[in-house]
Protein backbone atom coordinates (compact mmCIF):
# COMPACT_ATOMS: atom_id res chain seq x y z
CA UNK A 1 0.00 0.00 0.00
CA UNK A 2 1.17 3.51 -0.69
CA UNK A 3 0.53 7.10 0.13
CA UNK A 4 -1.14 8.48 -2.99
CA UNK A 5 -3.22 11.07 -4.72
CA UNK A 6 -5.99 10.02 -7.09
CA UNK A 7 -9.11 11.43 -8.68
CA UNK A 8 -12.18 10.03 -6.94
CA UNK A 9 -14.69 11.85 -9.16
CA UNK A 10 -17.32 11.79 -6.50
CA UNK A 11 -17.22 8.02 -5.93
CA UNK A 12 -17.74 7.01 -2.35
CA UNK A 13 -17.77 4.10 0.04
CA UNK A 14 -20.55 3.56 2.53
CA UNK A 15 -19.66 3.10 6.21
CA UNK A 16 -18.39 -0.28 7.34
CA UNK A 17 -20.88 -2.09 9.54
CA UNK A 18 -18.88 -4.76 11.33
CA UNK A 19 -15.37 -6.07 11.89
CA UNK A 20 -14.56 -9.74 12.44
CA UNK A 21 -11.04 -10.84 13.40
CA UNK A 22 -9.85 -14.40 12.78
CA UNK A 23 -6.58 -15.03 14.64
CA UNK A 24 -3.53 -16.21 12.67
CA UNK A 25 -5.36 -16.22 9.33
CA UNK A 26 -6.84 -12.97 8.12
CA UNK A 27 -8.91 -9.95 9.01
CA UNK A 28 -12.34 -9.75 7.40
CA UNK A 29 -14.42 -6.62 7.25
CA UNK A 30 -18.11 -6.89 6.42
CA UNK A 31 -19.13 -3.72 4.63
CA UNK A 32 -21.67 -2.13 2.33
CA UNK A 33 -19.75 -0.70 -0.61
CA UNK A 34 -21.54 1.53 -3.10
CA UNK A 35 -22.28 0.28 -6.61
CA UNK A 36 -20.31 3.20 -8.00
CA UNK A 37 -17.13 1.49 -6.80
CA UNK A 38 -18.09 -2.19 -7.09
CA UNK A 39 -20.91 -3.72 -9.19
CA UNK A 40 -22.96 -5.20 -6.36
CA UNK A 41 -24.91 -4.12 -3.31
CA UNK A 42 -24.27 -7.36 -1.41
CA UNK A 43 -22.33 -7.50 1.84
CA UNK A 44 -18.61 -7.49 1.03
CA UNK A 45 -15.60 -8.76 2.87
CA UNK A 46 -12.08 -7.45 2.78
CA UNK A 47 -9.50 -10.16 3.39
CA UNK A 48 -6.15 -9.04 4.75
CA UNK A 49 -3.22 -11.50 5.04
CA UNK A 50 -1.63 -11.33 8.47
CA UNK A 51 1.94 -12.10 7.48
CA UNK A 52 4.26 -9.14 7.20
CA UNK A 53 7.25 -8.59 4.96
CA UNK A 54 10.43 -7.28 6.58
CA UNK A 55 12.39 -4.50 4.96
CA UNK A 56 15.22 -2.13 5.58
CA UNK A 57 15.78 1.62 5.69
CA UNK A 58 19.13 1.44 3.94
CA UNK A 59 21.60 -1.19 2.92
CA UNK A 60 22.98 -1.46 6.46
CA UNK A 61 19.73 -1.13 8.38
CA UNK A 62 18.86 -3.83 10.88
CA UNK A 63 15.86 -5.84 9.73
CA UNK A 64 14.71 -6.49 13.30
CA UNK A 65 14.10 -2.77 13.74
CA UNK A 66 11.84 -2.67 10.69
CA UNK A 67 9.75 -5.70 11.66
CA UNK A 68 8.96 -4.26 15.08
CA UNK A 69 7.60 -0.97 13.74
CA UNK A 70 3.93 -0.23 13.05
CA UNK A 71 1.73 2.84 12.70
CA UNK A 72 -1.99 3.45 13.18
CA UNK A 73 -3.14 5.48 10.16
CA UNK A 74 -6.23 6.48 8.17
CA UNK A 75 -6.87 4.23 5.15
CA UNK A 76 -8.27 5.32 1.78
CA UNK A 77 -9.43 2.55 -0.63
CA UNK A 78 -9.19 2.60 -4.44
CA UNK A 79 -9.95 0.25 -7.32
CA UNK A 80 -7.40 -2.00 -9.05
CA UNK A 81 -6.97 0.51 -11.87
CA UNK A 82 -5.46 3.05 -9.44
CA UNK A 83 -2.37 1.33 -8.03
CA UNK A 84 0.03 3.90 -6.61
CA UNK A 85 3.77 3.25 -6.35
CA UNK A 86 6.38 5.00 -4.18
CA UNK A 87 7.65 8.27 -5.75
CA UNK A 88 4.41 8.70 -7.74
CA UNK A 89 2.26 11.80 -7.22
CA UNK A 90 -1.47 12.19 -7.81
CA UNK A 91 -4.31 14.56 -7.05
CA UNK A 92 -7.41 13.73 -5.00
CA UNK A 93 -10.75 15.50 -5.16
CA UNK A 94 -12.28 14.83 -1.74
CA UNK A 95 -15.46 16.56 -0.67
CA UNK A 96 -17.49 14.05 1.39
CA UNK A 97 -17.44 14.60 5.14
CA UNK A 98 -15.75 11.26 5.88
CA UNK A 99 -12.88 11.99 3.50
CA UNK A 100 -12.46 15.51 4.81
CA UNK A 101 -12.30 14.05 8.32
CA UNK A 102 -9.60 11.64 7.12
CA UNK A 103 -7.54 14.53 5.75
CA UNK A 104 -7.99 16.54 8.94
CA UNK A 105 -6.82 13.57 11.02
CA UNK A 106 -3.78 13.05 8.79
CA UNK A 107 -2.84 16.72 9.06
CA UNK A 108 -3.38 17.24 12.80
CA UNK A 109 -2.29 13.92 14.29
CA UNK A 110 -0.61 11.79 11.62
CA UNK A 111 2.09 14.10 10.25
CA UNK A 112 0.25 14.51 6.93
CA UNK A 113 0.32 10.76 6.34
CA UNK A 114 -2.32 8.22 5.39
CA UNK A 115 -2.47 4.98 3.40
CA UNK A 116 -3.64 4.48 -0.18
CA UNK A 117 -4.66 0.86 -0.77
CA UNK A 118 -6.43 -1.28 -3.36
CA UNK A 119 -9.60 -3.30 -2.87
CA UNK A 120 -9.18 -6.26 -5.21
CA UNK A 121 -12.24 -8.48 -5.88
CA UNK A 122 -11.45 -12.14 -5.20
CA UNK A 123 -13.42 -15.37 -5.46
CA UNK A 124 -13.49 -17.62 -2.40
CA UNK A 125 -15.75 -20.33 -3.89
CA UNK A 126 -18.13 -20.82 -6.79
CA UNK A 127 -21.09 -21.11 -4.41
CA UNK A 128 -20.28 -17.99 -2.39
CA UNK A 129 -23.15 -15.48 -2.23
CA UNK A 130 -20.92 -12.65 -1.03
CA UNK A 131 -18.44 -10.60 -2.99
CA UNK A 132 -15.03 -10.62 -1.31
CA UNK A 133 -12.11 -8.27 -1.61
CA UNK A 134 -8.42 -8.50 -0.79
CA UNK A 135 -6.67 -5.40 0.51
CA UNK A 136 -3.52 -5.10 -1.59
CA UNK A 137 -0.78 -2.72 -2.68
CA UNK A 138 -0.78 -0.45 0.33
CA UNK A 139 1.22 2.72 -0.04
CA UNK A 140 2.06 5.25 2.63
CA UNK A 141 1.52 8.70 1.17
CA UNK A 142 2.74 12.17 2.04
CA UNK A 143 0.15 14.93 1.73
CA UNK A 144 1.69 17.78 -0.27
CA UNK A 145 -0.95 20.45 -0.87
CA UNK A 146 -4.17 21.42 0.89
CA UNK A 147 -7.35 22.62 -0.81
CA UNK A 148 -10.26 21.33 -2.86
CA UNK A 149 -7.69 19.26 -4.74
CA UNK A 150 -5.26 17.43 -2.47
CA UNK A 151 -1.87 16.45 -3.87
CA UNK A 152 -0.12 13.42 -2.45
CA UNK A 153 2.99 11.35 -3.19
CA UNK A 154 3.71 7.70 -2.52
CA UNK A 155 6.48 7.24 0.02
CA UNK A 156 6.76 3.51 0.70
CA UNK A 157 4.91 0.21 0.60
CA UNK A 158 2.97 -0.94 3.64
CA UNK A 159 0.82 -3.87 4.68
CA UNK A 160 -2.41 -3.51 6.63
CA UNK A 161 -1.95 -5.91 9.53
CA UNK A 162 -5.37 -5.20 11.05
CA UNK A 163 -8.27 -2.81 10.81
CA UNK A 164 -8.92 -0.58 13.81
CA UNK A 165 -12.07 1.33 12.93
CA UNK A 166 -14.53 2.45 10.28
CA UNK A 167 -16.24 5.58 11.62
CA UNK A 168 -16.07 8.06 10.06
CA UNK A 169 -13.37 6.52 7.83
CA UNK A 170 -11.27 3.36 7.68
CA UNK A 171 -8.22 3.19 9.91
CA UNK A 172 -5.76 0.42 10.59
CA UNK A 173 -2.38 -0.73 11.85
CA UNK A 174 0.19 -0.84 9.06
CA UNK A 175 3.70 -2.22 8.81
CA UNK A 176 6.43 -1.44 6.29
CA UNK A 177 7.19 -3.64 3.29
CA UNK A 178 10.67 -3.24 1.89
CA UNK A 179 13.08 -5.10 -0.36
CA UNK A 180 15.42 -7.84 0.76
CA UNK A 181 19.01 -6.67 0.84
CA UNK A 182 21.66 -8.60 -1.11
CA UNK A 183 25.02 -7.38 0.14
CA UNK A 184 26.92 -9.29 -2.55
CA UNK A 185 25.30 -7.39 -5.44
CA UNK A 186 26.11 -3.81 -4.43
CA UNK A 187 28.31 -3.20 -7.50
CA UNK A 188 25.62 -4.49 -9.85
CA UNK A 189 23.03 -2.39 -8.02
CA UNK A 190 25.12 0.77 -8.40
CA UNK A 191 25.64 0.10 -12.10
CA UNK A 192 21.95 -0.50 -12.83
CA UNK A 193 20.90 2.61 -10.91
CA UNK A 194 23.32 4.73 -12.96
CA UNK A 195 21.90 3.26 -16.16
CA UNK A 196 18.33 3.90 -15.03
CA UNK A 197 18.99 7.53 -14.06
CA UNK A 198 20.67 8.23 -17.40
CA UNK A 199 17.81 6.57 -19.32
CA UNK A 200 15.17 8.53 -17.39
CA UNK A 201 16.93 11.80 -18.20
CA UNK A 202 17.11 10.83 -21.88
CA UNK A 203 13.40 10.01 -21.90
CA UNK A 204 12.63 13.30 -20.17
CA UNK A 205 14.48 15.19 -22.90
CA UNK A 206 12.38 13.45 -25.55
CA UNK A 207 9.14 14.11 -23.66
CA UNK A 208 9.86 17.84 -23.53
CA UNK A 209 10.26 17.92 -27.32
CA UNK A 210 6.91 16.18 -27.69
CA UNK A 211 5.07 18.82 -25.67
CA UNK A 212 3.38 21.40 -27.88
CA UNK A 213 2.79 24.45 -25.60
CA UNK A 214 5.78 26.77 -25.32
CA UNK A 215 5.23 27.19 -21.59
CA UNK A 216 5.20 23.45 -20.84
CA UNK A 217 7.26 22.53 -17.78
CA UNK A 218 10.79 21.32 -18.40
CA UNK A 219 10.38 18.55 -15.86
CA UNK A 220 7.94 15.74 -16.51
CA UNK A 221 6.27 13.54 -13.88
CA UNK A 222 9.03 11.03 -14.57
CA UNK A 223 11.89 13.37 -13.71
CA UNK A 224 9.97 14.75 -10.72
CA UNK A 225 9.70 11.24 -9.32
CA UNK A 226 13.40 10.67 -9.89
CA UNK A 227 14.26 13.91 -8.09
CA UNK A 228 11.98 13.04 -5.17
CA UNK A 229 13.56 9.59 -4.88
CA UNK A 230 17.03 11.14 -4.68
CA UNK A 231 16.07 13.71 -2.04
CA UNK A 232 16.30 13.12 1.68
CA UNK A 233 13.07 11.64 3.14
CA UNK A 234 10.74 14.07 4.96
CA UNK A 235 11.99 14.67 8.49
CA UNK A 236 8.63 13.75 10.03
CA UNK A 237 8.65 10.25 8.55
CA UNK A 238 9.47 7.28 10.74
CA UNK A 239 12.65 5.96 9.12
CA UNK A 240 11.38 2.40 9.43
CA UNK A 241 8.78 3.23 6.78
CA UNK A 242 11.15 4.92 4.33
CA UNK A 243 12.62 2.62 1.65
CA UNK A 244 16.31 2.71 0.87
CA UNK A 245 17.55 5.15 -1.77
CA UNK A 246 18.07 2.23 -4.15
CA UNK A 247 14.52 0.97 -3.66
CA UNK A 248 13.03 4.44 -4.12
CA UNK A 249 14.94 4.92 -7.37
CA UNK A 250 13.78 1.53 -8.66
CA UNK A 251 10.15 2.76 -8.52
CA UNK A 252 10.74 6.12 -10.20
CA UNK A 253 10.30 4.83 -13.78
CA UNK A 254 6.70 3.71 -13.28
CA UNK A 255 5.09 7.02 -14.26
CA UNK A 256 2.82 7.94 -17.19
CA UNK A 257 4.58 9.66 -20.07
CA UNK A 258 3.36 12.42 -22.37
CA UNK A 259 0.80 11.37 -24.95
CA UNK A 260 0.22 7.90 -23.49
CA UNK A 261 -2.58 5.92 -25.14
CA UNK A 262 -5.19 3.97 -23.16
CA UNK A 263 -3.40 0.72 -23.95
CA UNK A 264 -0.07 2.19 -22.78
CA UNK A 265 -1.64 3.38 -19.52
CA UNK A 266 -3.21 -0.05 -19.01
CA UNK A 267 0.17 -1.67 -19.58
CA UNK A 268 1.73 0.73 -17.08
CA UNK A 269 -0.77 -0.37 -14.42
CA UNK A 270 0.25 -3.99 -14.94
CA UNK A 271 3.93 -3.08 -14.66
CA UNK A 272 3.23 -1.14 -11.46
CA UNK A 273 1.53 -4.19 -9.96
CA UNK A 274 4.58 -6.31 -10.81
CA UNK A 275 6.87 -3.70 -9.26
CA UNK A 276 4.81 -3.59 -6.05
CA UNK A 277 4.96 -7.38 -5.73
CA UNK A 278 8.73 -7.60 -6.17
CA UNK A 279 11.06 -7.87 -3.18
CA UNK A 280 14.34 -7.62 -5.08
CA UNK A 281 15.61 -4.16 -6.02
CA UNK A 282 17.75 -5.38 -8.94
CA UNK A 283 14.82 -7.29 -10.40
CA UNK A 284 12.67 -4.14 -10.24
CA UNK A 285 15.45 -2.06 -11.79
CA UNK A 286 15.53 -4.48 -14.73
CA UNK A 287 11.75 -4.14 -15.10
CA UNK A 288 12.16 -0.35 -14.97
CA UNK A 289 14.80 -0.35 -17.69
CA UNK A 290 12.60 -2.46 -19.95
CA UNK A 291 9.74 0.00 -19.49
CA UNK A 292 11.96 3.04 -20.09
CA UNK A 293 13.35 1.55 -23.32
CA UNK A 294 9.82 0.91 -24.60
CA UNK A 295 8.80 4.46 -23.71
CA UNK A 296 11.84 5.92 -25.47
CA UNK A 297 10.91 3.99 -28.63
CA UNK A 298 7.29 5.15 -28.35
CA UNK A 299 8.20 8.82 -27.86
CA UNK A 300 10.76 8.67 -30.69
CA UNK A 301 8.08 7.34 -33.04
CA UNK A 302 5.64 10.09 -31.99
CA UNK A 303 8.34 12.72 -32.52
CA UNK A 304 8.94 11.39 -36.02
CA UNK A 305 5.23 11.75 -36.80
CA UNK A 306 5.23 15.21 -35.21
CA UNK A 307 8.10 16.32 -37.45
CA UNK A 308 6.21 15.16 -40.55
CA UNK A 309 3.15 17.16 -39.49
CA UNK A 310 5.29 20.30 -39.07
CA UNK A 311 6.60 19.93 -42.61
Amino acid sequence: MLFSTAELNGESLNPITAIHIFPMTSTLISSNLSSSFFPTQNIHRIRIPTTSIPGSFNIRARRSKIVAKSLDLPLLPFSMSEVLVPTESKTLHLYEARYLALLEESMKRKKNMFVHFILDPISISETATEASFAARYGCLVERLDVGALVSIRGAGRVKISRFLGADPYLSGEVRPIQDRMNYESSNELTSKISQLKESIKNLNSLEIKLKAPADSPLQTRLINSLNWAEDEPPVDFDESFVPSLQERLSFSAFQPISGSTKSELSRLQQEKIKAMDMKDTIERLELSMGLIKENISSIAAKLAIQSLDIR
